[in-house]
């Protein structure tokens, strides 16, 4: 079974992109700059920024499911980032370098049905086994020391 690992959808973010920190502090959003690779990764695209590269933390609300699994937590986001990464059968580079991901799998309502931790180097595997668990739909990675969202995968 192939599967499709997705960067989130540029447009959700490019409105912040050039903001001033005044504007952005207001929606709880702070700007940094990325000082060490890996240490920032971004969401969209799916790869660490580069030092002195533009990111932006900020909340993102990954699981919108009206579910006890609804779940948001802080993300970056590269400034510089131009459309979202989509891997095929493939883990991206800024998850591959974790020692340990997270990865959740949903039904189609949003209920979690299995989970496992795999280092990043290992995910294929993982991933093959919860996308064939009954009843998953999609899962979700996070990093599992600060418990970051990470990626979404579907099958492909």
């Amino acid at each position: 079974m192939s599967y499709i690992v997705s960067g989130l959808p540029l447009g959700a973010f490019q409105p912040l992109f050039g903001l001033a920190d005044a504007a952005l502090a207001q929606r709880g959003v702070i700007r940094m700059r990325a000082d060490a690779r890996p240490g920032f990764p971004c969401r969209i695209t799916l790869e660490d920024a580069a030092p002195g590269d533009t990111v932006l933390l900020l909340n993102y609300e990954h699981q919108a499911a009206a579910t006890p699994y609804r779940s948001s937590h802080a993300i970056f986001v590269n400034e510089s980032a131009r459309e979202a990464a989509r891997y095929v059968a493939s883990v991206p580079p800024a998850l591959a370098v974790r020692p340990m991901i997270s990865l959740r799998a949903f039904d189609e309502a949003g209920m979690m049905v299995d989970a496992a931790l795999a280092p990043g180097a290992e995910w294929d595997e993982a991933i093959r086994r919860l996308l064939a668990a009954p009843g998953a739909a999609y899962l979700h990675a996070h990093n599992a020391g600060r418990g970051c969202y990470a990626a979404r995968v579907d099958r492909a």
